[in-house]
């Protein structure tokens, strides 16, 4: 289990050579007691539902448009950048929520907790992921995998190339940086302890990923 407790912020470790590399990457985690009744994947209730529904009218057309040009939004295209990848081919996490909403007409209900992710990356513009806090070992940080590591510690868990950009317990990597989650440590529908974790990067104040988390905790707190 990660250490922690419950709404209380944590400063993941950071391997050196990433930190020299990758200045102002930060991450950020808080753990959460989901004290609401409703499963976390499936119908999402009433009150989140009409948060999207709130947040796809605010981005019609030129607001939508605009979004890439922010300033969190437009940190993260840099960062993108820093690391090889081409934000017009692969999205960054608010642009792809954006191109959803434009695409869709507005934002399609994925259940609970995948829900109050995305308002919160709506919100902040800062990305949250979620890991069920039972399957995490001592505290998260960002490294470089390692050649022939798996990502989870499930059998059949995928493995990984060297060098890849990774978030890790202190055994096992656990997702690929603004990548795939391991499967075997996903939150489950009645999975009651989450692990919430926010990637923030060089021109991003503290404050928004803070904002993230927080929002997120209490939506997944509420009665």
């Amino acid at each position: 289990m990660t250490s922690g407790d419950a709404g209380e912020l944590v400063v993941g470790w950071c391997a050196q050579e990433v930190e020299q590399e990758l200045p102002g990457l930060r991450l950020l985690s808080a753990a959460v007691e989901v004290t609401r009744k409703d499963p976390l994947i499936g119908a999402s209730p009433a009150d989140v539902l009409a948060r999207l529904d709130e947040k796809a009218n605010k981005l019609r057309g030129a607001n939508a448009v605009a979004v890439r040009r922010e300033a969190v939004p437009s940190a993260y295209r840099v960062f993108f950048r820093h690391i090889g990848l081409d934000p017009e081919v692969v999205r960054t996490p608010i642009e792809a929520a954006v191109l959803e909403r434009m695409m869709q007409g507005g934002f399609l209900s994925r259940g609970l907790l995948a829900d109050v992710l995305l308002i919160s990356l709506l919100d902040t513009g800062v990305p949250l992921y979620a890991l069920d806090a039972e399957q995490v070992v001592g505290p998260l940080g960002i490294r470089a995998s390692v050649a022939g590591e798996r990502l989870g510690r499930a059998s059949d868990a995928a493995e990984l190339p060297d060098g890849r950009l990774v978030i890790a317990d202190s055994e096992t990597p656990l997702a690929v940086l603004f990548g795939e989650l391991a499967s075997a440590h996903a939150p489950k529908a009645h999975t009651r302890r989450l692990l919430l974790f926010a990637v923030q990067v060089a021109g991003v104040p503290g404050l928004y990923a803070e904002e993230a988390l927080w929002g997120a905790s209490g939506a997944l707190e509420a009665s």
